[in-house]
């Protein structure tokens, strides 16, 4: 019995006293990580960045999943601090400390490019930041359109996101002229977009995408088309993403399986209702509703 207390408290000194070693067995709770920060530079390299709490016990956290390099922790002025690497660089053992562990790493074979665009099926449960590339303004989180705007990157919570962008998208201009007005429609994707056409008596605009599974996103001033929008592709119609940005603009996504002419379709089109019309109608029903409530009630 005393043999095999002296072996277990053998194997325990040795974690402590080796800064990094494999191990096949999980030692300490899980730790209160204050932050985990993802860095994606625009050839798809990733650097990983815990901040982990203090703690009186060896506490653990799990790595991101991907093959692991250079796992450095340090405290916050950067002295190095001594770890263990559980199970095949899957968590690491972070002893005991005063202050704030800061755990780095890089991940590799995490992100595939196809087709121009950089996709990364990602999970984590603990809260993450993600710093894009600055060449990515426009990205896809589960297919779901995300606009930058100048912003570095997005914050996921409990995070399961398949995440998807594109570097450099070209941007494709066309102008609308309609009486004595004109509007400018942007498109963007790496798809080629050809025969643009608006058509104020059908309410619509159509184009034709010359390459399959592409993302197209396509800014319509909503003074030129008013939603609510069906787009279709030849005949069928398919689903898209629609994002307000601005008030004034109505982005619409889609992903096009097979090649064909892309119909968007809206309710209200110039002239024929201005986009004041519509925010009128909005007003005028919040004031009045109430008043028809009252004579209701009388």
């Amino acid at each position: 019995m005393n043999c095999k207390i002296y072996g277990f408290l053998v194997i325990i000194l040795i974690i402590f006293i080796i800064p990094t070693v494999d191990a096949q067995v999980s030692f300490g709770e899980k730790a209160e990580q204050k932050s985990v920060e993802i860095v994606i530079n625009s050839v798809g390299d990733v650097h990983v960045k815990h901040v982990v709490s203090p703690a009186n016990l060896p506490k653990q956290i799990e790595l991101i999943y991907g093959t692991v390099s250079n796992i450095t922790v340090t405290d916050e002025q950067g002295e190095e601090k001594q770890f263990s690497v559980i199970e095949d660089n899957t968590g690491l053992l972070i002893f005991p400390s005063d202050d704030n562990s800061i755990v780095e790493y890089d991940l590799e074979y995490v992100i595939t490019q196809k087709d121009n665009v950089w996709t990364w099926n990602f999970r984590y449960l603990e809260t993450t930041s993600f710093i894009l590339p600055e060449e990515a303004d426009l990205i896809f989180a589960n297919e779901r359109l995300v606009y930058l705007n100048g912003k570095k990157g997005i914050a996921c919570h409990g995070c399961q996101m398949v995440l998807e962008y594109s570097l450099n998208e070209p941007k494709i201009y066309q102008n609308i002229k309609w009486e004595d007005k004109e509007f400018l429609v942007e498109i963007r994707s790496h798809s080629n977009i050809d025969e643009f056409t608006f058509k104020q008596p059908t309410k619509s605009i159509t184009f034709d995408a010359s390459e399959k599974n592409r993302f197209v996103t396509i800014i319509i001033p909503l003074e030129l088309l008013w939603g609510p929008y069906a787009v279709f592709l030849d005949d069928e119609k398919i689903y898209f993403y629609e994002y307000i940005n601005n008030g004034t603009h109505v982005w619409l996504n889609i992903r096009p399986e097979t090649t064909g002419e892309v119909t968007i379709i809206g309710t209200t089109v110039v002239p024929e209702f201005s986009i004041i019309a519509p925010l009128a109608i909005g007003f005028l029903v919040i004031i009045i509703a109430p008043l028809i409530r009252k004579v209701n009630l009388h």
